[in-house]
């Protein structure tokens, strides 16, 4: 048995969103280079070259790459054999969130009530979602998620019948509704199976994945490519002025589901897909 204590998921959790909100990711960087070279549209290739001059500029100075630090979102793989003795889990990445949005003066977005609307102060509580796997080390990833793209995430029970073809326009169709509010390009997130809790979280989770990776089902990766294709060709473009690129990519996650039913989600990141994570 190992024994972790409250302040290392504290700390672990604080520099993580301090990160995530800074630097932007290598994949995403290397990603937005590849749509800048492939955009036809000069416009939007000049917003390309804004968007990428914004990241180096957040990296150089250490300031949010968005003026939306996002609701802080984690997940935890939690080691069967690590113990967390005397503490909250929960306590301690809430603790970890306040220290990280405090000291980086990141933008405090979130309401204890959602009607009510009055701020907490400090961008708490966050969003947890854990597991238990085999071992003694914890895997702590963070994401820091936008609201601009977050609203125009959709989930729709098909009936088991549907064809790819029909959820494929389904999603199409969310990206173009979409529009310019998700700040493209975008990073598109589906989950499909499970109960409709399930595939929303498979489309969260979607958005970990390294961006321009492949599924690694061939019959998936197919599916993948086919709809990044599909996403390009409606010309939204980067932040809606219209161009080749309107998603630097489109992962998928699937579960296993019920005969009776085919739960489709759909979780949009802007360009600035943040998240960062560290195994303890």
């Amino acid at each position: 048995m190992r024994e972790i204590t409250k302040e290392e998921i504290k700390k672990a959790v604080a520099k993580l969103f301090f990160n995530a909100n800074i630097n932007l990711g290598r994949d995403v960087k290397k990603a937005l280079q590849a749509a800048k070279a492939q955009e036809k549209n000069p416009n939007a290739q000049k917003m390309l070259s804004i968007i990428i001059e914004n990241y180096k500029l957040a990296e150089k100075n250490q300031t949010p790459i968005c003026q939306d630090t996002g609701m802080a979102v984690v997940f935890i793989d939690w080691g069967s054999e690590v113990i967390l003795r005397n503490a909250s889990l929960e306590e301690a990445v809430n603790e970890g969130v306040k220290e990280a949005y405090q000291e980086g003066y990141f933008r405090k977005s979130i309401v204890k009530d959602p009607l009510r609307r009055e701020n907490t102060l400090d961008n708490t509580p966050a969003v947890i979602h854990t597991r238990i796997i085999p071992g003694e080390k914890v895997k702590i990833t963070v994401i820091p998620k936008g609201f601009g793209s977050e609203n125009m995430g959709s989930l729709k029970m098909f009936n088991p019948t549907a064809t790819w073809g029909e959820i494929e326009t389904y999603i199409v169709d969310m990206v173009k509704k979409a529009g310019a509010n998700a700040c493209p390009p975008v990073i598109l997130g589906v989950g499909i199976g499970g109960t409709m809790e399930k595939a929303a979280l498979l489309a969260k989770e979607a958005l970990l994945r390294e961006v321009l990776s492949k599924h690694p089902d061939p019959f998936w990766a197919e599916k993948e490519e086919n709809l990044l294709l599909a996403v390009n060709k409606t010309g939204i473009g980067t932040q809606g002025i219209s161009g080749t690129i309107t998603a630097l990519a489109c992962h998928i996650e699937v579960f296993p589901t019920h005969i009776a039913g085919l739960p489709v989600a759909v979780n949009l990141n802007c360009h600035v897909s943040r998240h960062q994570e560290v195994w303890l």
